[in-house]
């Protein structure tokens, strides 16, 4: 167990200078004031937490999650991550943004080591400045004049340069660290420190004894002094490793210490199947020992020594070591200011070096083989996508006992877990009636299948003998996201398999029995025209953050669950479009002229029938006349009959004499028996709370006028909108849809529940017989007619 800090105890400065005190009083031997400081050490122990250490040192982790236990840290700074585009001095940005990612680490009771480039550029720096100004002053006492002759620097050798800059580079690590209130030390080293006995049980010594005193070794080269490297004497076995490099220094040093970790920042992202920059080369997430024979190395950097294929053989000696190893890069300042922290995380970043190979493929060739599988799809006959899914319509009946088994599986499991609330085990439960509604919803979907992929949109006629369609298409490949509700899986498969879509599906872990038999029989429908592959379910432990990374293969996401799922994948998403709603804070407005009958009945519905779900009202808005009137009684009775918990809004508070708890936001979606209740003096006033505090996801009006409502209806700017109806109609299967991908508040594409015209996007197709645009100039013997053509009906019964 690992002594860390707790937020409440926020600075380590602090921390150190009561320490400090408490030393001096004890040793100056005032044990009134030592007594005192000993009860405040007890308190502010109280402060600190414990960083637990499970991964024991000689094994390397499995899987990246497994690097958020990782205790003793080694960070590698290459040439490139130090050193400035012009190879003269530091890139000093780059190093105080890694620096403080060490101090946090540290600070958290971790054993954070760096072994650094830099000193060569460092002094290359210093020794130019110290000679460009000798040379000035010579050439200033030699003429006796203000003018110079134009000066020449000479080759300045590596070794004195390094020798200038050692020191400067070490002071500079000092000065940053001591920002954080974390003392450093140098250590230099050479060859002879590791393969001399004595000399490498010194430095171990040395090197344990800082880290016992909480101190962050900073380990480089002795390039004043080392010979020139000796080419491919590196690497020659566990117990044998040449420093020739600081790739290979911190593999052993790694080793020799016997580091959980060891973080490699390069220039480039990490390691690439071909050179980076050449066509069609691939970033690696995960690389096994047996993969070095598919790799096509590049050249080194122009600033390194080291190069990818020294980086990767220092990193698989390491990682033989014991020593988990991911190489990243340390230059892009998108990702620098968080490069260490993200690694440690077990985010996705880089090329993680693994010994355990996964049975099946990674999520990467996942997505690579949906895509291939969809393309064909896409292709399949409309009647023979439409067969594909109702064959998985029959199998959701035929095969209902292996799918509840599966689900009563999972339902055991989360309900002795405690984790789900009882909303949420609702949603997981899957029933006889509910694989039955489900068929049916496919049945639906697989005849609107007919009218999806290839359908013509519009057809002009550009000039004579040139004609031009738009037609629709499939967006490409999908990423679709899902808690609890296992029946979103054939719902969405139907969806995506109707508009030709390729498919990634990430399930919830409590509903993994259920999703993988769902999942099964989804492969068994699309076999029937070979495209099994066109939908993958990720079983793998890719982290949600991880998948939205993906933006070269993945085209659109979808989020299915939470307003706080939705909301952290929109944030995490980088470059994918996301569909989907950040809330569902859904208003029902009863009019003055409503009906007691329809209001109650409608209240009830929108609140009460699935409290959970993000088309639930969360928000009940009363016409002010309504207040102690029969129909205002039987509203709060049924609300306190169906045990719902009421909030009152501002306005509504200071009608009642003894009112509910207030509010503490107006923008709350509460998804359980919660509402807030808040008054409006007018229609208009209840449109303007709406768009002030409403979601743009479903609203609702209960009047009896219809200019009321058609009012209401028309400047409500939400994407469900409905008079004298239950918010609870806002659903793709009650529109007729078959299913839906999810419900989207956004306002271009697709918007309110998404079913299968939202997967699908446009292409245009022109048909010409060798024309050019010079025909259409002014001189050119064309003009352009633009006359609407008739559609074709492309796919005849």
């Amino acid at each position: 167990m690992l002594l860390s800090y707790n937020p409440r105890f926020t600075t380590r400065t602090a921390f150190s200078t009561f320490w400090r005190k408490l030393f001096w009083v004890m040793f100056s031997r005032h044990e009134t004031e030592a007594n005192k400081l000993n009860m405040r050490v007890l308190s502010e122990l109280r402060n600190f937490h414990f960083f637990p250490v499970t991964h024991s040192p000689g094994k390397s982790a499995a899987h990246r999650s497994e690097l958020r236990q990782a205790k003793r840290i080694v960070v590698k700074l290459g040439s490139a991550v130090v050193t400035r585009g012009d190879e003269c001095g530091l890139a000093l940005g780059r190093l105080a943004s890694i620096v403080e990612q060490v101090a946090v680490l540290q600070n958290q009771g971790r054993e954070m080591m760096i072994v650094t480039s830099g000193a060569v550029a460092f002094g290359r720096q210093r020794l130019r400045h110290e000679i460009l100004l000798s040379q000035s002053v010579r050439q200033a006492l030699h003429s006796g004049q203000n003018q110079l002759k134009e000066m020449s620097l000479p080759v300045l050798e590596a070794r004195a340069c390094a020798a200038a800059g050692q020191s400067g580079l070490m002071a500079l690590y000092e000065a940053m660290f001591t920002q954080y209130s974390t003392c450093t030390a140098q250590i230099l080293v050479t060859n002879l420190d590791f393969h001399d006995e004595q000399k490498r049980r010194n430095l171990n010594s040395t090197l344990h004894e800082l880290l016992r005193m909480n101190i962050v070794p900073i380990i480089n080269t002795n390039d004043a002094v080392v010979p020139p490297p000796v080419p491919n004497s590196d690497l020659q076995g566990v117990n044998v490793i040449h420093i020739k490099d600081n790739d290979s220094l911190a593999a052993r040093l790694a080793v020799e210490m016997k580091a959980d970790l060891l973080i490699a920042l390069s220039d480039v992202e990490g390691l690439y199947d071909s050179p980076p920059g050449t066509d069609d080369a691939k970033l690696i997430d995960i690389f096994y020992p047996g993969d070095q024979q598919s790799i096509r190395y590049g050249s080194k950097s122009k600033v390194g020594i080291g190069g990818m294929e020294a980086k990767v053989k220092s990193a698989l000696w390491a990682l033989q070591g014991g020593t988990s190893v991911v190489i990243a890069n340390g230059t892009d300042p998108k990702v620098t200011g968080h490069v260490i922290t993200d690694i440690v995380e077990g985010k996705k970043v880089g090329t993680f070096f693994s010994e355990v190979k996964p049975a099946g493929p990674t999520v990467e060739q996942q997505t690579e083989m949906a895509r291939q599988a969809g393309r064909t799809l896409a292709t399949l006959h409309p009647d023979e996508r439409g067969e594909i899914i109702c064959r998985l319509a029959d199998l959701l009946t035929e095969k209902k006992d292996e799918i509840l088994s599966a689900n009563k599986r999972d339902m055991e499991t989360a309900a002795s877990s405690g984790r789900l609330s009882q909303p949420l085990l609702a949603r997981l439960s899957l029933s006889t009636s509910k694989l039955n509604s489900l068929a049916i919803g496919l049945r639906q979907i697989a005849v609107s299948s007919r009218d999806s992929v290839g359908q013509v949109l519009r057809r002009t006629r550009v000039a004579n003998n040139l004609e031009l369609e738009q037609i629709t298409v499939p967006i490409g490949v999908l990423l679709v996201i899902f808690e609890s509700r296992p029946d979103c899986l054939p719902q969405v498969s139907a969806l995506a398999i109707a508009s030709g879509n390729a498919l990634l599906l990430k399930g919830g872990k409590e509903a993994a029995n259920t999703n993988r038999i769902l999942h099964q029989l989804t492969q068994e429908a699309l076999s029937i025209h070979g495209v099994k592959d066109a939908i993958q379910l990720v079983s793998t432990r890719e982290e949600v953050e991880d998948l939205c990374r993906l933006d070269k293969m993945i085209d659109l996401i979808i989020p299915r669950g939470s307003s706080q799922l939705v909301r952290d994948i929109q944030r995490a998403a980088k470059g994918i479009p996301v569909l989907g709603h950040s809330e569902g804070i859904c208003h029902v407005y009863i009019d003055s002229e409503a009906c007691i009958e329809k209001a109650i009945d409608i209240i009830k519905d929108s609140k009460c029938d699935y409290p959970a779900a993000c088309n639930a009202m969360e928000t009940l808005l009363l016409h002010r006349d309504l207040l102690r009137t029969p129909l205002f009684d039987q509203i709060i009775d049924m609300l306190r009959v169906e045990q719902v918990k009421i909030h009152a809004g501002p306005r509504f508070a200071s009608y009642l004499t003894f009112s509910p708890s207030e509010v503490k936001s107006l923008r709350t979606e509460y998804g359980d028996l919660e509402c807030c209740i808040e008054v409006v003096d007018s229609m208009q006033d209840a449109v303007d709370h709406i768009h002030k505090y409403g979601s743009s996801h479903t609203d609702v009006i209960v009047t009896d006028n219809e200019n009321t409502a058609e009012q209401f209806m028309q400047q409500v700017d939400s994407a469900c909108v409905f008079w004298n109806a239950s918010s609870r109609f806002a659903d793709g299967y009650r529109f007729g849809l078959g299913a839906e991908v999810g419900i989207s508040t956004a306002r271009i594409h697709a918007r309110g529940p998404v079913g299968l015209e939202g997967l699908l996007t446009t292409k245009w197709v022109l048909r010409g017989e060798g024309h050019t645009v010079a025909e259409f100039s002014e001189a050119g013997s064309m003009k352009y007619l633009h006359e609407n053509i008739p559609v074709p009906q492309r796919f005849p019964s």
